[in-house]
């Protein structure tokens, strides 16, 4: 069986709960669509994040890798199309904001997903799901987390699908946070997560 790295968050900024997170306990040593699954909690800090991320792609040499991430607001599940060679925002959860800084010194300036965007947005359309393929990653931790993972594959010439998929805030995290933003169900949350996994090949 291959086996599939799947990477969420922790909370940040004023969100006191991170969908990502819940997700990635879920499904962690899970079998989904002929993967087993290894889950991974990220921190919110630019100094870290990709370092473990890293890490744990070199420990477990994984067949295809999926980051989620939230983007409260959107309503629907957005896999990214690119990431760029870029840190630039708010702060992260150790007050380390950056302006204009690179990933990686010298590096290339951006990089596309690997994972089949396009498929992945008509199957959660034809499951029911809210889709689209979003054209910006941002340059906050998601972004940064995307362009790491897929440099460090591209330097070893693996060519396994990753990238990286923005979901909707849940109801929880709505009522939590006390915001007037799209939200979606956990089960349904999680249910469109595996379909994501399963049009993987």
């Amino acid at each position: 069986m291959k086996n599939l790295l799947l990477t969420g968050f922790e909370p940040f900024l004023s969100f006191p709960i991170n969908p990502t997170a819940k997700i990635v306990s879920a499904l962690d040593g899970q079998e989904v669509g002929g993967y087993k699954i290894t889950g991974l909690l990220l921190p919110v800090d630019y100094n870290s994040a990709s370092e473990r991320l890293l890490k744990k792609m070199r420990e477990t040499e994984p067949d295809a890798i999926v980051s989620l991430g939230l983007a409260a607001g959107r309503s629907s599940i957005t896999p990214e199309r690119i990431a760029i060679n870029c840190r630039d925002g708010a702060a992260d959860n150790n007050g380390v904001a950056l302006e204009d800084a690179p990933i990686v010194e010298g590096g290339p300036d951006g990089y596309l997903s690997t994972l089949p965007i396009r498929r992945m947005v008509n199957s959660l359309k034809e499951s029911g799901f809210p889709a689209e393929v979003s054209n910006s990653a941002g340059t906050y931790l998601c972004n940064n987390v995307m362009y790491s993972a897929i440099h460090e594959l591209a330097a070893a010439n693996n060519r396994i699908p990753a990238g990286f998929v923005h979901i909707p805030a849940s109801h929880e995290l709505a009522v939590a946070g006390k915001k007037t933003i799209p939200s979606w169900s956990d089960r349904d949350l999680l249910d469109a997560v595996k379909v994501l996994i399963e049009v993987l090949e």
